[in-house]
């Protein structure tokens, strides 16, 4: 128990960066979504007079559609007058706006209503109790009513087809809200706290239905739920099972198209799930931390899957993906201990960031040939693991990718990868042999640390870069001949490697950085570059065999670089 908490808890360490790339285009910061090539506008303190969201920007070689203005996007921006949204937006929080000129001038308010562009962005107690949405309106914000004491019932538009989170939240005097058959989607606790929400007579049999729509679960309904009702359920909102605690076993009736976000987090008794054949996405957060889900039933038809949606279900014993799915996102099954079997269906191209690490009992993964991008500790502490066969369409291992997938001893990887990315096999302790494709350029920082069986590596020519601490601590690396091209090596780059015997050196080399080969007790003659303009501090330190190395002229030679060695310094 001790070792897995630990292996937890360094699987964990690694991934405060997950999902977070990020840019700052025309004074704006946006976090970007790779999958679908959306981006959100997020904090960006300091912006002034009237601002311009454009429907997209360019990052690099891709284009971003602007999708949404997110969660305190300006919030305190005391001088802000006025905003131009995009008309690509989905999505729209009430609190970007929180502490700016245009919330505060009364001038930007009519009849009760913030509106911007045709978007609602927030009500006050000026707003008619029987509110029906005026024509022209295209978006609603989250939370637009939260905490509206006036509001009693509303009407929702037929060409609004969302209801997002927090929408009504809050609202005590609400006790009537008509929901059209267009809505194909809710969000999370869009009645907590109303007067809807509060009214025992409201639910039936420990649930909240509105015009079909299942709004939300107590936590302590029934154990074997059945959705009965006068009207079918044709809609789930977002967390409408939520905590609860007693359901075990449910099976979702046909017509639904959509597992909305966090719809069944934390439902720690929940057992199995089935999905009907009607379901095309499943959201964010979806069965997170179902800790005693065995078997989630996805139909074929599912298209999407959402970021952490299986997360943390530590029971899980396999999972099928169906033929539709193009990316696995971002720790979408983290920590899935007892996961055994991941079939990968063909056409899958990406397989997100923390995708399944911590899946202590995965045994194998087979990629298919579609795959073309596999993310940042994607499969870290999959200590099980023993082989991957990587697909020519992969030409970079991301950070940490196989970090601590310490049974792992086989590894292929394709033609074309050009980088081995920084602790991307680090402490694969099984590790004994691979073969770095020729067109690989960079080795990153720890890529290999600890690979303490790694016994034979051959570098290609065209490796340009050797970062720091590339092959620490791998104790029977017996030989290194770093590669002709080799302009950069990193401190430590083979600190500990106790049992090399034999390195040779290429000839555009120009520094030995700090502690480059310290200890490595088995190397007894060394012959530097002539290029070489610098030996660091403690480069050779306690290598104890040494005992001859040629060293140009020219060359400083750092604090300790030589010390407990039995150097006879030729120059």
């Amino acid at each position: 128990m001790r070792t897995r908490l630990l292996l937890i808890l360094i699987i964990i360490s690694l991934l405060p960066s997950l999902g977070q790339q990020t840019a700052f285009v025309n004074d704006v910061n946006y976090r970007l979504d790779a999958i679908h090539l959306t981006a959100e506008v997020t904090a960006t303190p300091g912006l002034t007079g009237e601002v311009v969201i454009p429907e997209s920007i360019r990052v690099g070689n891709d284009t971003y559609t602007v999708t949404e203005i997110g969660d305190k996007a300006f919030k305190g921006c005391k001088r802000l007058t006025g905003v131009v949204l995009p008309t690509t937006l989905t999505r729209i929080y009430r609190s970007a706006f929180d502490g700016t000129a245009i919330v505060q001038d009364k001038n930007n308010w009519e009849e009760g209503l913030l509106i911007i562009d045709s978007c609602l962005i927030a009500t006050n107690k000026l707003i008619k109790p029987r509110w029906q949405m005026p024509e022209g309106l295209r978006l609603v914000a989250c939370g637009a009513f939260e905490n509206n004491k006036t509001i009693v019932r509303v009407d929702w538009s037929a060409d609004m087809p969302r209801i997002d989170h927090d929408m009504f939240r809050g609202c005590k005097s609400l006790e009537r809200l008509v929901i059209p058959e267009t809505v194909n989607w809710i969000g999370q606790d869009i009645l907590t706290g109303s007067g809807i929400y509060t009214n025992d007579k409201k639910w039936r049999r420990g649930a909240l239905v509105i015009d079909g729509c299942l709004i939300s679960v107590k936590e302590d309904a029934p154990a074997k739920f059945e959705f009965k009702g006068k009207v079918p359920i044709r809609l789930i909102a977002g967390g409408a099972f939520r905590d609860n605690k007693t359901i075990k076993k449910l099976s979702l009736p046909e017509g639904i198209t959509s597992i909305a976000d966090a719809t069944f987090y934390h439902c720690e008794e929940l057992q199995e799930v089935t999905l009907p054949a009607s379901v095309r996405t499943i959201g964010h957060f979806a069965f997170y931390e179902c800790g005693k889900l065995k078997h989630a039933t996805l139909p074929d038809s599912v298209d999407e899957i959402g970021a952490r949606a299986f997360y943390g279900c530590t029971n899980l014993l396999s999972q099928h993906i169906g033929p539709q799915v193009k990316a696995i996102p971002v720790g979408c099954f983290f920590a899935c201990r007892s996961l055994r079997l991941l079939p990968l269906p063909e056409g899958l191209e990406r397989i997100e960031d923390g995708a399944m690490a911590g899946c202590s009992n995965l045994e194998k993964i087979v990629f298919p040939e579609s795959l073309t991008y596999i993310g940042e500790q994607a499969f870290a502490g999959c200590v099980k693991l023993v082989e991957v066969s990587l697909p020519d369409g992969i030409n970079e291992i991301k950070k940490g990718c196989f970090a601590e997938c310490r049974q792992l001893y086989r590894v292929h990887l394709p033609a074309a990868l050009y980088a081995v990315g920084d602790e991307a096999f680090k402490t694969c302790l099984a590790l004994d042999k691979i073969a770095i494709p020729d067109k690989t350029f960079r080795i990153g920082q720890s890529a290999f640390a600890d690979c303490q069986q790694l016994q034979r590596l051959a570098l290609p020519e065209q490796v340009h870069v050797i970062e720091a601490g590339a092959f620490r601590n791998c104790k029977i690396l017996l030989e290194m001949h770093l590669p002709e091209q080799l302009e950069v090596l990193g401190d430590g780059a083979f600190e500990h490697c106790l049992n090399m015997r034999k390195l040779t050196f290429g000839p555009k080399l120009k520094k030995i950085p700090a502690r480059a080969f310290k200890e490595c007790k088995g190397i007894e003659e060394i012959d530097l570059p002539a290029k070489l303009t610098e030996i660091g501090d403690e480069a050779f330190l306690d290598c104890v065999r040494l005992r001859k190395a040629f060293i140009p002229a020219d060359a400083t030679i750092g604090k300790n670089a030589f010390k407990n060695t039995k150097m006879m310094l030729t120059k």
